[in-house]
């Protein structure tokens, strides 16, 4: 026997049923990403690149390069530690971000650079140059280079030309002048009308050798010093598309024809290309300007950034005190970023959007 259904259940029989719409999740761009590609990730792919650098500084410098760039690291990551805490929110030095700083700062640093000048750098690059404007990704300056700059600034007789050199060393290379150092003097003297003594030219004569400059097998900055491990690590990065290749190319090219003009209006004794493999140059463009945080989106955008820093790097060499550029240059061009962005802002398919009348 079968009980009748109630007037209620006979109007829910009636009701047609809607199936259940899609479930739309709303978020910011980008909406399709690789997601192996973690700032973990990138960061360590940022040392592996790192590391042909960092062992032909110890293959030069020895025991100066591996108390440098480790004092770095470690003052690094202390300081990432210590601001994280001050400002209430967990470690991040898991992430590899403070040792890439530590180690990029330990590379641009002379051999003789003191302890303490290390420590400071690295204290003044988490600081000043990333926990102040609220960590990892709000920086709009090179952490690293904020910290070069500081030490630079505060402590030039340490960080200056004569630093790097030391009559007496077991290290044969710190005994000579650094190859811009020699290119810039010699300079200077021809603009003024001295005559060029004999000792000069036989420095610039050594200094302007291709292999040594291109080995690694000369005076400067701990991870300067090596063309070839520099590209190797460079184009490692940009095969990895950890570091975008419009940046590198943009410097490189640049700085290959404004060295080439100032080569032949007598401004420099060094050509386009010793002007490419010598100092930082090589360093900077492959290792610094590439950071994601400071530089450009826009491919467009990044270019054009990469072209800046590789004009200022060679106006810098020729017509500033400093026979090297690379840190300032990118510190200025870290401040041009966001003018950069506005200006190539990509066009919408279809068109600009139009605007009411």
């Amino acid at each position: 026997m079968t009980q009748d259904a109630t007037p209620r259940d006979t109007e829910a029989a009636a009701e047609p049923v809607t199936p259940a719409g899609p479930s739309i999740h709303v978020a910011p761009s980008p909406h399709i990403s690789k997601t192996t590609l973690t700032t973990r990730g990138m960061m360590a792919d940022v040392l592996i690149a790192l590391a042909p650098a960092v062992v032909m500084s110890i293959l030069i410098f020895r025991w100066h390069a591996v108390v440098q760039i480790g004092l770095c690291v470690l003052s690094c990551l202390a300081a990432e530690e210590i601001f994280t805490w001050m400002r209430g929110q967990r470690s991040r030095v898991n992430d590899g971000s403070a040792a890439v700083t530590g180690v990029i700062l330990g590379l641009s640093l002379p051999w003789s650079a003191p302890w303490y000048i290390a420590m400071i750098g690295s204290v003044v690059a988490i600081g000043l140059g990333k926990a102040v404007f609220g960590g990892l990704g709000y920086n709009i300056f090179n952490p690293a280079m904020v910290g070069r700059a500081f030490v630079m600034l505060s402590f030039a007789k340490a960080l200056g030309a004569g630093s790097y050199v030391l009559a007496r060393s077991d290290i044969a290379v710190v005994t000579q002048a650094t190859p811009l150092t020699v290119a810039k003097k010699f300079a200077a003297d021809l603009a003024v009308g001295k005559a060029v003594a004999g000792d000069m030219q036989l420095q610039l004569d050594a200094a302007r050798e291709f292999w040594p400059l291109f080995l690694g097998q000369v005076n400067g900055s701990l991870g300067e010093t090596s063309a070839l491990a520099l590209l190797i690590g460079g184009l490692y990065l940009c095969f990895r598309r950890v570091a975008s290749w419009e940046i590198p190319v943009g410097v490189l090219t640049s700085a290959f024809v404004l060295a080439g003009i100032g080569n032949l209006l007598g401004l420099t004794p060094f050509t386009a290309l010793h002007h490419l493999i010598g100092g930082a140059l090589l360093f900077g463009a492959f290792f610094i300007a590439t950071d994601p945080v400071t530089s450009p989106l826009t491919p467009k955008g990044k270019f054009i950034f990469g072209s800046g820093i590789g004009m200022l790097v060679i106006l810098l060499r020729l017509f500033s005190g400093y026979p090297e550029g690379v840190m300032f240059a990118v510190l200025l061009m870290n401040a041009v970023t966001p003018l950069i962005n506005r200006w190539t802002i990509p066009r919408p398919v279809g068109g600009p959007t139009p605007r009411k009348a």
